[in-house]
């Protein structure tokens, strides 16, 4: 690799001390505004609701949850693609949430995004090449001689040919097209991730192999990971730590194995008891969550689960129940573990 395009994080990360988390979030809110008649009420959609959580240096975080729950709102305030209405983060101990944007555009260098569509987060109308060597130039890193090299390499690296370079985003596969945003996410020697379902769209068969591809690359490039995806099978095999989100909120939050074998929450409880079963003779107990998913225009009160929960209290309808440590490395915002 040309030294003019090694990492520049390197140098951080082996000042930094290794308790301090690499991604730190607090009391993060999105509300989006609802555009009505001249004269009604000025409402909002409320996305995203006081969502509070810390990323480890090295580790994988799965954010999981039904559609609509704020898990790619949430990746988004992250990495300020969208404005929180309230909140902060600290990403390596720098506030992100007061920089001016040519601070921001110094700190995008080491975060970066995969979208879930590879196709159209690419510009149909340049080859590959040149839209992995976009940003180097933006960022005036290396020579142009020494971007191309960089290029051919991380084409290599993601199990791509270089003589693909010259290609255009429609002569490639979904497969292949999602090797190329990965390689241009990592073009600039980012040092965290957001990957925002980025195996969704893919066959199933394509989907392992971009997993496996995904923690290579997490290996080799020492990158910290926020996965966000639907897929409960997909993100047991590759996170570290597992937030549940139900309607913009964290309800509960564990290391990954423990949080598939005992869940807390019982919305967390319903949601695995739905991954299908691989012993067709096998047997699981379905949980059926009654009712619809509350509108987050107007969210219900007290705890947003109650109306669909089976174990509610009247507490529950009430009191919105806080994020709270029950167990080691394990925390959970429901009124059973009062």
């Amino acid at each position: 690799m040309p030294k003019s395009l090694q990492k520049e994080g390197t140098t951080v990360r082996s000042m930094a001390t290794t308790h301090q988390p690499l991604l730190q979030v607090n009391g993060l809110v999105k509300h989006f505004p609802v555009k009505k008649g001249l004269l009604a009420p000025k409402e909002y959609v409320k996305a995203v609701s006081n969502v509070t959580l810390t990323i480890q240096r090295g580790e994988t975080y799965g954010l999981v949850g039904e559609s609509g729950c704020g898990k790619s709102t949430t990746g988004r305030l992250i990495l300020r693609l969208i404005e929180p209405t309230a909140g902060n983060v600290f990403f390596e101990g720098k506030n992100l949430s007061h920089m001016s944007k040519e601070e921001m555009r110094t700190m995008r260098q080491k975060m970066q995004i995969v979208f879930q569509d590879p196709y159209s987060s690419l510009n149909p109308r340049i080859p590959i090449g040149e839209a992995i060597e976009e940003a180097m130039g933006i960022f005036a890193l290396g020579t142009v001689r020494e971007r191309k090299e960089r290029t051919m390499q991380l084409l290599d690296r993601v199990g791509l040919n270089e003589d693909q370079y010259y290609r255009h985003p429609h002569e490639f596969s979904g497969g292949q097209r999602q090797r190329i945003v990965l390689a241009r996410a990592l073009a600039l020697n980012p040092s965290f991730v957001v990957c925002d379902e980025p195996v969704s769209a893919l066959d199933v068969s394509i989907q392992s192999q971009i997993i496996n591809l995904l923690k290579e690359l997490q290996s080799d490039f020492e990158l910290t990971y926020l996965y966000i995806a639907h897929d409960l099978s997909v993100v047991r095999h590759i996170s570290d730590r597992v937030g549940v989100m139900y309607l913009g909120n964290l309800v509960e939050e564990s290391p990954t194995d423990p949080l598939f074998h005992e869940p807390l929450h019982p919305y967390t409880k319903a949601l695995l008891s739905a991954i299908p079963h691989p012993d067709p003779k096998g047997k699981r107990w379905r949980i059926l969550l009654t009712g619809e998913v509350p509108s987050p225009l107007h969210p219900p009160s007290g705890c947003v689960f109650h109306t669909r929960c089976p174990q509610a209290q009247e507490a529950c309808t009430q009191v919105i129940p806080t994020l709270r440590q029950v167990r080691p490395d394990r925390k959970v915002a429901c009124h059973l573990y009062g």
